[in-house]
Order: C-alpha cells, then sequence, then structure tokens
C-alpha cells in the first residue's frame, strides 16, 4: 500500500488514547513511506494525523467539500488539498486515491464512509483491504453487529472477513498489507426472490 486512506473523527473523542493512535499511525505512515488521504480536517483525530504525518515527513493529501473549507476547517499545511463540490465527490475521490481504507474511532461520518467503502468492496468496486483501528474496543459492538447480519443472512460469511481488525495500529498495517480479497458473488437466495 502506498496510499492510505484514513476515515477518522473531527472530534478527539473522550478518551486521550485516540489521539495517541492516531499520532501513532501517522507517524508509521510516514516512516513506511504510505501517503496519507483524508478528509482534510485539521480537527480532532483527522488534524492529529494529518500533523504527525506531515511532522515524520510523511505526505498528506485532504480532499475536503467547499462548505466545510469555507468554514474554516481546512488543513492549510498539506502536501495537496482538493476542494470538491460534494461529499459525494469526496468520497469518490479519497477512493480513488487509496489502496487501502483504516477506520479509526470516529462518528456518523467516519460510519458514512467505512460502509460505503465496505459496500464497494463487496460489490466488486474495488479489492484493496479495510481495516478497523479498534483503539480501546471502540469497534467491539459493530464487529457484533456485522457477525449478526452473516447470522441473519444478510452477510456473506467471505465479506465479513474483509473487515481486518486490530487495537494497535503496526498490527493492523501488517494485516492490511497481507491481506488477499475474496472472490465472491453477490449472495441471494434465489429460493426467497
Amino acid at each position: 500500500m502506498k496510499n492510505l486512506c484514513v476515515f477518522c473523527g473531527s472530534n478527539a473523542g473522550a478518551d486521550p488514547i485516540y489521539t495517541q493512535a492516531a499520532q501513532e499511525l501517522g507517524k508509521l505512515m510516514a516512516e513506511r513511506d504510505m501517503t496519507l488521504v483524508y478528509g482534510g480536517g485539521n480537527v480532532g483525530l483527522m488534524g492529529v494525523i494529518a500533523d504527525e504525518c506531515l511532522n515524520h515527513g510523511g505526505k498528506v493529501i485532504g480532499v475536503i467539500p467547499n462548505f466545510l473549507q469555507d468554514k474554516e476547517v481546512g488543513h492549510d499545511g498539506l502536501t495537496k488539498m482538493i476542494v470538491v463540490k460534494t461529499m459525494h465527490e469526496r468520497k469518490q475521490i479519497m477512493a480513488d486515491l487509496s489502496d487501502g481504507f483504516v477506520a479509526m474511532p470516529g462518528g456518523f461520518g467516519t460510519m458514512d464512509e467505512l460502509c460505503e467503502i465496505l459496500t464497494w468492496s463487496q460489490l466488486g468496486l474495488h479489492s484493496n483491504p479495510i481495516g478497523l483501528l479498534n483503539i480501546n474496543g471502540y469497534y467491539d459492538h459493530l464487529k457484533i453487529l456485522f457477525d449478526h447480519m452473516v447470522d441473519q443472512r444478510f452477510l456473506h460469511p467471505q465479506n465479513r472477513a474483509t473487515v481486518l481488525s486490530h487495537s494497535q495500529p503496526a498490527q493492523l498495517l501488517r494485516m492490511m498489507d497481507q491481506y488477499e480479497p475474496p472472490d465472491v458473488e453477490k449472495w441471494l437466495d434465489r429460493a426467497q426472490v
């Protein structure tokens, strides 16, 4: 992976451990000569990971809609900033630029980005690794929900297996480096159609 897209919160969260993880991931990416692709903000975990990557000589590409840039939340020290019109355009460009995706703790925006990229993977629109940086068990309940989707036959087990997860940034990146995408067709029970 050369370009890693990181979805994360525009807030820092309740526990300093989230900031520490963002700093660790940003530093690791710079050390591995990986370019960070992210939402372009200078606030919350978004700003932390961008700053840390830049502070260690890394490259950072931000993609931000103009209405957020206009509210002065855009980071002005990035390697490259791409200003777009819509949130949909933002997600498409971030995906097009990236070889892998990591979701750090975040809110609805992070969930939106994660779920869309998971759906695109399931539909065969990309075959890049997708990881949850499960800091402090943040994504434990989401992983349980994914397992429940499999149990209730709304999600194929092989698609569930595409979601990698670890609490340590270095270990998650190693898992993503070793990822091999499954060959899965759309799961449809013809008897129920």
